[in-house]
């Protein structure tokens, strides 16, 4: 969440936030400004009482002293003490109420953040590498699969349902040489360390990394026991912490993790039907970074360029884009998308998205370091990235590297990974 001092000293920046991630609707900032009131005028009000109530009880062992009746201050004392009360309940439902609330509003925006419309206004900040050139077609990844026996999307949905999918012989193989390459080159070259944790969570996890309470319904659900299935390892390694108060020297502290990840893709009907672009379950490695505040911005690049150097020791072709105000993710303040060239689609595939979430996540988990030994605990600053999605990365090989024979050739950097 954001900090609340924004919400209660300068509600019209967070309208100006809603505006540019066009998210009007999410919160009637009305209402809240009306809670907001209604919080600061209780908590006058109790003050108030509590120094009333001080102050005659100090004049009660006066009157005492003196052995003077203090029957009536008494009862007033009473009487304010039963107001006090009545004012704390109040103001209990009132900060339940204002957290439910704020719990529902976006991060706020990094001032580098172009302001747009719609992921047609997201900015292309640079290139690598060249489209491939074929002297024959180059088919989709799905149609490839299929003819190579590689693929089987049939058996998937008659196993769960549409989009899913099974791997068979070179696909299985082939994906966990991508994980295991991402993995060595990630904990090995760019100082993260392995994890492995739960792929199922309870609530207060989804709430810390900002999938809980507002988009609750787009995520696999175990109601009979309040847990999810993780739509992302960030929120398993985010939450590694939640609760908890590092010191200075922990950071910077990276940690990755390959997992599965689940989601129900609600609203996308209609896009990516085919292939494995957008399924319901795929594979993927995360990174997760914990950074002192004043670094956050420069551990972004550097997130950036680890996913980035996947892409290049695979020699794939992609592009880099800074997301536009309303196609930033509601937990972000700022995001790159990395997109892999297909040349089986024709067109560019997000392989990656690097976010800083500055304090937004540490807020609602919890997270906080020490600044100096024996100082005051303050909010750190988390940032995530897909290093990469390993379904798409997959998809990316077999359409950059089939042959007009209809096979597809290994990436050098993948041979020591794979035994045919």
């Amino acid at each position: 969440m954001i900090d609340p001092k924004f919400i209660r000293e300068d509600i019209t920046l967070i309208k100006k936030v809603l505006e540019d991630r066009n998210m009007r609707s999410v919160v009637d900032l009305e209402d809240l400004g009306k809670i907001n009131e209604e919080r600061r005028k209780l908590i006058a009000s109790r003050d108030e009482l509590r120094e009333k109530r001080n102050r005659f009880s100090k004049e009660i062992g006066a009157r005492k002293g003196k052995g003077e009746d203090a029957a009536d201050l008494m009862k007033e004392v009473q009487g304010l003490g039963d107001e006090i009360k009545n004012a704390e309940t109040r103001l209990e439902e009132i900060n339940a109420k204002f957290d439910e609330m704020a719990l529902s509003l976006p991060n706020l925006l990094d001032a580098s953040v172009p302001v747009g419309k719609s992921e047609e206004d997201n900015v292309v900040v640079r290139t690598w590498g060249e489209k491939p050139g074929f002297d024959f077609t180059p088919k989709p990844h799905y149609d490839l699969g299929v003819d190579l026996d590689i693929l089987d999307f049939e058996r998937g949905v008659k196993i769960a349902g549409t989009r899913f999918y099974v791997y068979k012989g070179l696909a299985a193989k082939l994906e966990r040489a991508i994980i295991n390459f991402m993995l060595d080159l990630h904990t090995t070259e760019h100082g993260y360390r392995e994890i492995f944790g739960p792929y199922i969570v309870n609530d207060d996890s989804m709430i810390g990394t900002g999938q809980f309470p507002k988009f609750k319904d787009e995520y696999y659900r175990i109601e009979r026991d309040g847990l999810s299935l993780i739509p992302t390892a960030e929120v398993t390694l985010t939450n590694l912490y939640r609760d908890e108060i590092l010191e200075k020297e922990d950071l910077p502290l990276y940690v990755t993790m390959q997992s599965a990840c689940f989601r129900r893709e609600a609203g996308s009907a209609g896009r990516d039907t085919r292939g494995l672009i957008r399924v319901h379950q795929f594979q993927k490695v995360e990174l997760v970074k914990f950074v002192e505040p004043e670094t956050s911005f420069d551990e972004l690049e550097k997130l950036v360029a680890s996913a980035e150097e996947v892409l290049k020791r695979l020699k794939l072709h992609y592009r880099v884009s800074l997301l536009c105000s309303a196609d930033t993710s509601a937990s972000s303040a700022k995001t790159y998308d990395i997109e892999v060239w297909m040349p089986g689609l024709d067109r560019y595939v997000e392989i990656s998205s690097c976010s800083n979430f500055i304090d937004y996540q540490a807020r609602r988990a919890k997270i906080r370091y020490r600044p100096e030994k024996g100082g005051k605990p303050a909010f750190l600053h988390t940032l995530n990235g897909s290093g990469l999605a390993a379904g798409r990365t997959l998809a990316a090989v077999m359409e950059n590297y089939q042959t007009a024979e209809g096979r597809i050739e290994i990436p050098d950097v993948l041979k020591p990974y794979i035994k045919l």
